[in-house]
């Protein structure tokens, strides 16, 4: 059954839900592909290992990034697992939608998503029975937030010895002290958005013991300056023109300004005027983002000290590949196409779809690799002196066009 639902997803028809899939195949009944999906008795596992088996020997590597994000699946009606208002970032609003965490193994701009993990509201947690009739495993029941069903599903892909050098997230990650602290109890190195408004502190604060005029001596140390926000902080720095890449339009360039700070995302401590205030935590960057348009963006990373603004830019910009994914996975792989209402069905619709993409990549891979091949075997046969389109010099693998899915 499994290649049976693949090759639906993959084959034509606008459609890639079971039953149009199933009639279109003509050769297994809607009965059987909807047991397969939706009540078969299977582990998924050793597929999860499989697809990120694949993957690392597609992309993995110290260059590689694992991107964390996450992708809504908008529905109708209250009986779909997860389904409530809540808000899409690929909408740009809040609607009635399932909301999945993904994870994306990346690199030379090639993604390939490794996982799905849905995200369980409030509405869902606080109600038992809504979530048995939706099947919810047992041990999938506990309300967690979208940062820490992350790290699950980062330990998970660390445990299968998938390789990547850096993690990648948007500011509705990175936001969470705790959700970089996980990565960094981890030893990874990451560069994750920040809210514009998070404190920070210079990287040179030092924290020092006040003397109190009365009273017993204080216990704990408290920062020499008062921490600001990162806007704040980066208005008055040096922005550069910085170009990451060279897109199909020509160079990508934006205005980044960085400097190194502390976090304000240490222990809370009580100040002499009675108010909580985070102390200092491990330096990192801060860079900040000034788009064409006026928006921007702030981002924090655990790069090296001596990292070149131009690295840091391009790293925080690699992220971008997670959303072309989510957009092939749903406009022509069917991901928000089931129309199941259980956990286990939502899931292992997912898992093809992300199969499906998997495999397409490798196609993709081998044809940019013929079209390689032949263009330098063209380029050797050509008589001196006469240049075709084929003797022009190659684009490296960062930029080289892959034909579309």
């Amino acid at each position: 059954m499994c290649p049976v639902y693949v090759a639906g997803l993959i084959g034509a028809g606008d459609r890639k839900s079971v039953q149009p899939m199933a009639a279109r195949d003509g050769e297994v009944g809607y009965d059987q592909l909807h047991h397969f999906i939706a009540s078969g008795v299977w582990d998924a596992a050793p597929l999860e290992k499989a697809l990120l088996a694949e993957a690392d020997r597609m992309v993995g590597g110290a260059d590689a990034w694992l991107i964390v994000d996450d992708t809504a699946l908008p529905k109708k009606g209250e009986h779909s697992v997860g389904v409530a208002p809540q808000y899409a970032s690929s909408l740009g609003k809040t609607a009635n939608c399932q909301s999945l965490v993904s994870l994306t193994l990346a690199s030379r701009e090639i993604p390939v998503m490794v996982g799905l993990r849905l995200f369980l509201p409030e509405s869902w947690t606080d109600d038992p029975e809504r979530m048995a009739r939706a099947r919810v495993p047992e041990d999938r029941r506990t309300a967690l937030t979208k940062p820490e069903i992350a790290i699950e599903e980062i330990d998970r892909v660390i445990a299968s010895g998938a390789r990547f050098g850096c993690v990648l997230a948007d500011s509705g990650y990175g936001s969470s002290g705790s959700f970089r602290q996980a990565l960094s109890a981890r030893g990874l190195k990451w560069a994750v958005g920040l809210s514009r408004r998070q404190n920070v502190y210079p990287a040179d604060v030092a924290l020092i013991f006040p003397v109190a005029r009365a009273g017993r001596p204080r216990k704990y140390s408290i920062p020499d300056q008062p921490p600001v926000s990162a806007e704040a902080l980066l208005s008055e720095e040096k922005w550069r023109r910085v170009n990451w890449r060279r897109g199909t339009k020509g160079r990508l360039t934006c205005l980044f300004a960085a400097r190194r700070v502390r976090v304000a995302d240490g222990h809370k401590h009580r100040m002499l005027d009675d108010r909580m205030q985070c102390m200092p935590g491990d330096e990192v960057w801060l860079v900040g983002e000034r788009r064409s348009s006026g928006e921007q963006k702030y981002y924090v990373s655990n790069l090296p000290a001596d990292t070149s603004l131009k690295t840091l830019a391009a790293t925080i910009k690699a992220r971008w590949v997670c959303e072309q994914a989510h957009q092939q996975l749903k406009e022509e792989l069917g991901l928000d196409h089931f129309e199941g209402r259980s956990w286990i069905g939502l899931h292992r619709h997912a898992l093809m779809t992300m199969i499906a993409y998997a495999f397409l990549q490798t196609r993709r891979l081998k044809a940019a690799g013929r079209k390689k091949k032949n263009r330098g075997t063209a380029a050797t046969t050509e008589p001196a002196g006469h240049q075709t389109s084929h003797s022009r010099p190659l684009r490296t693998a960062s930029t080289q066009t892959m034909p579309p899915l």
